[in-house]
């Protein structure tokens, strides 16, 4: 059973098995350990500003295929963006988990205030669906600037619930990503955005977890996207004006 909530979980891919080419030149090849000494790997990219995006992506592919996501922000931010992949995907070294994909931003974390000097209290954790439960966890260990959650769950045994209705997934699943349960402990600058079309983690899921969240906070509507879908334009906008006027 293990084995398989895991495969559920963590079906990444390797670089060996699927890797896309950064569209820009202007990046750098990340290497670092974490803790329980698993080799991690990450494409940061230099902005012009004094912020710093560290983005955890979710459960699918790795970061290669999320570099379209770093250009955007960097652009519309003018912030420094680091994306990084979990044990096991693209190049990083071991096997997922949740203590282990967490330990993976930890040491991310650990990085840029070590080798780029990039004080905490200019990072801004952006957590994408899976992603989102690892930013949480992340926001609760670190000093940081904001946090940004997308098309992010509850909890992760809620999130199953949804695809497998009749197993107790509850007290079933060892991965659980409580997000909602951090939230009331994070005191910075909270956004959520959610699409409101998405199947697999559904709207109302966002909506809890803004209910949840301290203020200030922002709820953005993804008007009829699904859980796939690409940020749009509006979405940018929304962030950098929510930034702007809370995350001094």
């Amino acid at each position: 059973m293990q084995w398989l909530e895991n495969r559920f979980v963590y079906p990444g891919s390797t670089a060996a098995e699927s890797w896309a080419a950064c569209p820009v030149d202007d990046y750098e090849d990340v290497w670092t350990v974490s803790a329980d000494g698993t080799k991690i790997h990450g494409w940061y990219f230099p902005g012009p500003g004094l912020d710093v995006v560290l983005f955890a992506h979710g459960n699918g592919g790795n970061l290669s295929h999320r570099a379209t996501y770093a250009i955007e922000l960097r652009e519309v931010l003018k912030a420094s963006v680091l994306l990084f992949d979990y044990p096991g995907y693209g190049k990083s070294d071991g096997r997922p988990s949740e203590s282990g994909c967490t330990a993976a931003g930890d040491a991310m974390i650990e990085w840029l205030a070590r080798e780029r000097g990039i004080p905490k209290n200019r990072h801004i954790l952006f957590g994408e669906s899976l992603g989102g439960g690892i930013a949480a966890e992340l926001a609760v260990r670190h000093e940081h600037k904001a946090l940004v959650l997308t098309k992010t769950f509850t909890s992760l045994p809620a999130a199953a619930k949804v695809l497998f209705p009749i197993l107790p997934t509850d007290w079933l699943m060892t991965n659980r990503y409580e997000t909602i349960r951090k939230l009331p402990n994070i005191h910075t600058p909270v956004f959520i955005a959610h699409g409101t079309a998405d199947r697999l983690v559904p709207f109302h899921h966002g909506e809890e977890l803004f209910a949840a969240a301290n203020e200030p906070k922002a709820f953005h509507r993804m008007e009829g996207q699904e859980h796939n879908d690409r940020f749009t334009p509006d979405f940018y906008r929304a962030l950098k004006d929510f930034l702007d006027r809370t995350a001094k």
